[in-house]
C-alpha cells in the first residue's frame, strides 16, 4: 500500500543504486581540484551541455565562480577510493590529486585534467548558472568529450 512519508524517508529508498561522478575544477592558485557528484544531468542535445550542482558552502563552487569552466568525469570501478577522497576532503585543505594519486593528461579546452582511469570526460565551459537554494546548479557546453572503452562504470551503492 502506498502511503505519505517524509522526503528523506522517501528517498533513501529510492536513490541507490545511484550513477555518481566526479567534477575537475581549477584551484584560484592554478592547481585543480575535484568534487564527487551525485546531482548532475545532461540538459541539451544540441547544443551539447550538462549541469552539476554544487552546494555553496563547497570550495568547488568558488573555484566554478571564479574559473568558469570544469570536467564531468565519469568514474570507473577502479576510482571507488579516489571518489571517497573526493567526496569527503576539502580541496581548501589538500591536493586531491596529489593525495590520490590522480593519474591524467591536460585536456583541450581549459588544460583541465582528463583522468585516465575513468570511463568517460566531458570538457565543459559554464555558460549559465541557476540559484536552487543552497545549491548552485551550473550548466555547461561541452566542447570535447572522451572515452576509455577499457573502463567499467562504477555504481555508487551501500552493498
Amino acid at each position: 500500500m502506498i502511503k505519505i512519508h517524509n522526503l528523506p524517508e522517501v528517498y533513501s529508498k529510492i536513490h541507490l543504486p545511484s550513477k555518481i561522478a566526479m567534477a575537475v575544477t581549477q584551484k584560484p592558485d592554478g592547481k585543480y581540484n575535484l568534487i564527487t557528484l551525485e546531482w548532475f544531468m545532461r540538459t541539451s542535445i544540441d547544443p551539447p551541455m550538462f549541469a552539476i550542482s554544487v552546494g555553496h558552502s563547497r570550495f568547488s563552487h568558488e573555484c566554478l565562480m571564479e574559473v568558469r569552466y570544469f570536467n564531468l568525469v565519469f568514474p570507473s570501478k577502479n576510482q571507488k577510493i579516489l571518489l571517497s577522497l573526493a567526496g569527503s576532503q576539502s580541496g581548501r585543505d589538500i591536493d586531491k590529486f596529489v593525495a590520490g594519486n590522480v593519474q591524467h593528461f591536460s585536456g583541450k579546452l581549459h588544460k583541465l585534467p582528463i583522468l585516465k582511469d575513468s570511463v568517460a570526460c566531458f570538457e565543459c565551459e559554464v555558460v549559465t548558472q541557476v540559484n536552487s537554494g543552497d545549491h548552485t546548479i551550473f550548466v555547461g557546453e561541452v566542447k570535447y568529450s572522451w572515452l576509455n572503452e577499457e573502463e567499467e562504470l562504477y555504481y555508487y551503492s551501500q552493498k
